[in-house]
């Protein structure tokens, strides 16, 4: 989450690592995810087209052509070290193109442990978990990670100290390099190490210890209980800052800081009760979720201290670092901009809007630097926020403010082409005869079945 670093205003949560980061660098405002959650903002990272209108939670597919597969061609050296197990799953293939990959296993539900974990599951639970696929995730988790004894097991501390023994054994050579560091945390089951479990939390507090509420509406959690777990999210924030700046630590001490883009972001941010929900779900489509941080160091600190307002997104990034390269040809075919006008101060804005959703979800939202309109399936009321005046998206301006939802809302029709849902609805009336009942909106729901 974009508000929980410290230099992004956040006053409770220690992040002097990616404080000191963020001051070095180049610094987005209006940064955000396009297609979420994790597997589509990776495709869109990597290959710098978006996935929202025709990509799923899948695999790059044979005619994807990946960040990695076009630095070889210059002569990088590419890695990839990573805990983020959807990455590695049977046929994924997001490893294309590295010359070397390392998978840091047993994250969340990953098939890695079967031995019995001996975890009393009862202390993480309520009425409203059980029967739920929480207990399965968690018995899962807990058999992953039985064997740990110290800080230095658990999984940022791995990717980081990983990452730096690759740099390590590397940066000698006469070729260029790309590293991709890829850090699952902080990702539920919110459990880090101590100190960090008790950094934020309640002293006083002896309720169940939820590291992993299910998503949707948290009626069935106390306040107690939900500044519980929004405390151990927060560990696991500073946790992996506490990681973050051992291998920054690392790379100014392998002469590398000066030489070198350091591009650091999220995949999306978190929702902890903030509209009455937890977790990362299609209609929580609000800041807490969407506003992500982005930032670049450039190398001997150019454009330093620079904040830049316009809006971008993930899509952008591969475009962009070719543009710094001096390749920017190869994006030619690509649906991502290049936001270096915007960091030149040739250009104050790339984009007039951003779109935002997830791939099994018929909500979408597009927003401006100003407004944020939230477009719900038939039936339900959309949200217009004024972003400026409401940060916490409380107020919605829909009725008072019709002819900005009328803009924003024809703005949102012309990136998800009304008629080619038409088509896409025919075609599932006539494969999927029944199934169909309202021809507005692709029918996720059904073709999930």
């Amino acid at each position: 989450r974009l508000d929980h670093i410290g230099f992004f205003g956040n006053q409770w949560i220690e992040t002097p690592n990616m404080d000191r980061l963020a001051a070095e660098s180049v610094v987005f405002e209006n940064a955000y995810p396009e297609g979420l959650p994790t597997l589509p903002v990776r495709s869109a990272l990597f290959t710098g087209n978006y996935t929202l209108t025709n990509r799923f939670w899948q695999g790059l597919l044979p005619q994807d052509v990946t960040m990695a597969e076009i630095l070889d061609e210059y002569g990088f050296v590419n890695a990839m070290i990573t805990d983020t197990y959807h990455l590695f799953k049977p046929n994924m293939n997001y490893h294309r193109g590295f010359h070397a990959y390392e998978w840091i296993r047993g994250q969340e539900v990953d098939a890695y442990k079967t031995k019995p974990h001996g975890m009393d599951l009862a202390r993480f639970m309520k009425p409203a978990l059980e029967d739920t696929y929480i207990v399965r995730v968690l018995d899962q988790y807990f058999r992953n990670v039985a064997g740990r004894r110290e800080e230095a097991d658990y999984f940022p501390a791995q990717v980081m100290k990983k990452s730096a023994e690759w740099l390590e054994d590397n940066h000698r050579t006469n070729q260029p390099f790309f590293l991709h560091v890829d850090c699952f945390d902080p990702h539920e089951p919110w459990e880090p190490p101590p100190p960090f479990d008790t950094k934020y939390a309640d002293p006083d507090f002896d309720g169940p210890r939820i590291i992993l509420p299910k998503g949707g509406p948290c009626d069935w959690m106390t306040p107690e209980e939900i500044r519980f777990t929004r405390s151990q999210y927060a560990g696991e924030v500073s946790f992996v800052d506490k990681w973050l700046g051992y291998l920054m630590d690392r790379i100014r001490e392998l002469g590398l800081m000066e030489n070198s883009i350091i591009v650091f972001l999220s995949d999306h941010g978190h929702p902890h009760g903030d509209h009455g929900a937890m977790l990362k779900m299609g209609d929580q489509l609000y800041s807490e979720l969407l506003r992500i941080p982005l930032f670049i160091r450039f190398p001997d600190g150019r454009h330093a201290g620079e904040r830049v307002k316009g809006l971008v997104q993930v899509v952008d990034i591969f475009p962009t670092i070719l543009d710094i390269l001096g390749h920017s040809n190869e994006a030619e075919f690509m649906q991502g901009k290049s936001f270096m006008p915007l960091v030149s101060g040739q250009a104050e804005k790339i984009r007039e809007y951003v779109t935002m959703g997830f791939f099994s979800s018929e909500d979408r939202c597009i927003r401006d630097e100003r407004w944020s309109f939230i477009r719900r399936p038939a039936g339900q009321t959309d949200e217009l926020y004024d972003l400026s005046e409401d940060p916490g998206e409380t107020r919605n301006l829909l009725k008072e403010k019709p002819e900005k939802a009328k803009e924003m809302a024809d703005a949102l029709a012309r990136v998800f082409n009304i008629r080619m849902q038409k088509e896409h609805a025919l075609q599932v009336r006539l494969d999927v005869p029944g199934h169909l009942t309202d021809r507005r909106f692709p029918p996720v729901r059904y073709w999930k079945k």
